[in-house]
């Protein structure tokens, strides 16, 4: 079972994020910590504890980043999610509107 020890400026931080902290999962995964170091087990905090069930490994991995960055490394990472489709077309220089400018045209 991991635990979490907080001293009492970080419980403090970490209910201020839980409870204002204008991404919801950012008050989630403050909530669960908090949860972990009130005493609960990760896995009992993932099943009944949130407002959706998680995966056990998902609240470890919560406890992980957060050993390792802060409430920092809580935030989601740059780079992830899906990626584009297709790229937006870049303008090409001396054309407007699919047209080729004309000398002296505005």
């Amino acid at each position: 079972m991991r635990r979490v020890v907080l001293d009492e400026a970080q419980r403090v931080q970490f209910e201020g994020v839980r409870d204002h902290a204008t991404r919801p999962y950012l008050r989630e995964r403050a909530a669960g910590i908090l949860k972990v170091a009130a005493g609960q087990s990760a896995a009992a905090v993932a099943r009944s504890g949130l407002l959706r069930a998680h995966n056990p490994d998902t609240v470890r991995d919560w406890l992980n980043r957060y050993r390792d960055g802060a409430i920092a490394g809580l935030r989601i990472r740059g780079g992830r999610g899906r990626r584009p489709a297709f790229s937006p077309p870049v303008p090409q220089r001396g054309r407007r509107h699919g047209r080729a400018l004309a000398r002296g045209a505005p």
